[in-house]
Protein backbone atom coordinates (compact mmCIF):
# COMPACT_ATOMS: atom_id res chain seq x y z
CA UNK A 1 0.00 0.00 0.00
CA UNK A 2 1.56 3.42 -1.09
CA UNK A 3 2.58 5.65 1.69
CA UNK A 4 0.12 7.51 3.54
CA UNK A 5 0.74 11.60 3.63
CA UNK A 6 -0.91 14.59 5.53
CA UNK A 7 -3.91 15.73 3.54
CA UNK A 8 -4.84 12.09 2.24
CA UNK A 9 -8.59 10.96 2.34
CA UNK A 10 -8.31 6.94 4.00
CA UNK A 11 -11.23 4.61 4.89
CA UNK A 12 -11.04 2.63 8.41
CA UNK A 13 -12.68 0.68 10.15
CA UNK A 14 -14.40 1.52 13.83
CA UNK A 15 -12.34 -0.56 16.41
CA UNK A 16 -13.42 1.53 19.20
CA UNK A 17 -15.61 4.53 20.69
CA UNK A 18 -14.15 6.07 23.69
CA UNK A 19 -15.69 9.74 25.46
CA UNK A 20 -12.52 11.29 24.04
CA UNK A 21 -12.31 10.22 20.43
CA UNK A 22 -12.83 7.49 17.65
CA UNK A 23 -10.37 4.64 16.83
CA UNK A 24 -10.32 3.23 13.13
CA UNK A 25 -7.99 0.10 11.89
CA UNK A 26 -6.74 1.25 8.19
CA UNK A 27 -5.90 -1.26 5.64
CA UNK A 28 -2.22 -0.41 5.58
CA UNK A 29 -1.49 -1.51 9.57
CA UNK A 30 -2.23 1.64 10.69
CA UNK A 31 -4.00 2.82 13.30
CA UNK A 32 -6.20 6.10 13.71
CA UNK A 33 -7.18 8.29 15.85
CA UNK A 34 -10.31 10.79 15.09
CA UNK A 35 -9.93 12.98 18.68
CA UNK A 36 -13.57 14.29 19.76
CA UNK A 37 -11.83 17.80 18.66
CA UNK A 38 -11.67 16.96 14.97
CA UNK A 39 -15.28 15.50 14.90
CA UNK A 40 -16.95 18.94 14.45
CA UNK A 41 -16.71 22.46 14.54
CA UNK A 42 -19.99 21.82 16.79
CA UNK A 43 -20.00 20.80 20.06
CA UNK A 44 -19.75 17.49 20.17
CA UNK A 45 -21.81 16.16 23.44
CA UNK A 46 -21.25 12.28 22.89
CA UNK A 47 -18.88 11.06 19.96
CA UNK A 48 -21.10 7.77 20.55
CA UNK A 49 -23.57 9.95 18.28
CA UNK A 50 -21.36 10.36 15.47
CA UNK A 51 -20.21 6.36 14.17
CA UNK A 52 -20.97 2.45 15.02
CA UNK A 53 -18.39 -0.18 16.12
CA UNK A 54 -17.62 -1.77 13.12
CA UNK A 55 -18.74 0.61 10.75
CA UNK A 56 -16.01 1.67 7.68
CA UNK A 57 -15.84 4.83 7.16
CA UNK A 58 -13.49 7.75 5.60
CA UNK A 59 -11.19 10.58 7.01
CA UNK A 60 -8.25 13.11 6.44
CA UNK A 61 -5.12 12.39 7.24
CA UNK A 62 -3.89 15.33 9.83
CA UNK A 63 -0.39 13.64 11.02
CA UNK A 64 1.03 10.43 10.52
CA UNK A 65 3.56 8.95 12.92
CA UNK A 66 5.57 6.36 10.98
CA UNK A 67 7.70 4.98 13.73
CA UNK A 68 4.45 3.95 15.97
CA UNK A 69 2.24 3.37 12.58
CA UNK A 70 -0.58 5.76 14.21
CA UNK A 71 -2.37 8.53 12.37
CA UNK A 72 -4.42 11.86 13.56
CA UNK A 73 -7.19 12.16 11.68
CA UNK A 74 -10.70 14.54 10.95
CA UNK A 75 -13.98 14.27 9.98
CA UNK A 76 -14.71 18.31 11.06
CA UNK A 77 -16.17 19.37 7.64
CA UNK A 78 -15.98 16.47 5.74
CA UNK A 79 -18.07 13.38 4.42
CA UNK A 80 -17.21 10.58 6.47
CA UNK A 81 -19.69 8.75 5.69
CA UNK A 82 -19.81 5.92 2.96
CA UNK A 83 -23.30 5.37 3.08
CA UNK A 84 -26.59 7.14 4.28
CA UNK A 85 -27.53 4.47 7.14
CA UNK A 86 -31.12 6.31 6.52
CA UNK A 87 -31.32 4.66 3.13
CA UNK A 88 -30.30 1.49 4.09
CA UNK A 89 -34.15 1.53 6.30
CA UNK A 90 -37.20 0.17 5.36
CA UNK A 91 -39.64 2.81 4.54
CA UNK A 92 -42.52 1.00 6.30
CA UNK A 93 -40.52 0.63 9.57
CA UNK A 94 -42.33 -2.33 11.68
CA UNK A 95 -45.19 -2.76 9.24
CA UNK A 96 -43.50 -5.93 7.51
CA UNK A 97 -42.53 -7.72 11.07
CA UNK A 98 -45.85 -6.83 12.52
CA UNK A 99 -47.73 -8.39 9.23
CA UNK A 100 -45.84 -11.57 9.47
CA UNK A 101 -45.65 -11.83 13.18
CA UNK A 102 -49.34 -14.21 13.46
CA UNK A 103 -47.87 -15.83 10.73
CA UNK A 104 -44.42 -17.07 12.06
CA UNK A 105 -46.35 -17.59 16.17
CA UNK A 106 -49.04 -19.86 14.20
CA UNK A 107 -45.94 -21.95 12.22
CA UNK A 108 -44.19 -22.08 15.73
CA UNK A 109 -46.89 -23.45 17.57
CA UNK A 110 -47.56 -26.40 15.07
CA UNK A 111 -43.74 -27.68 15.85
Amino acid sequence: MPKVKKGDTIKGKVTGIENYGIFLLLDNGYSGLIHISEISDKFVKSVFDYVELGEVIRAKVLEVDEDDKKIKLTIKNFDYRLEDKKELEDKNGFSPLREMLPKWIEEYEKK
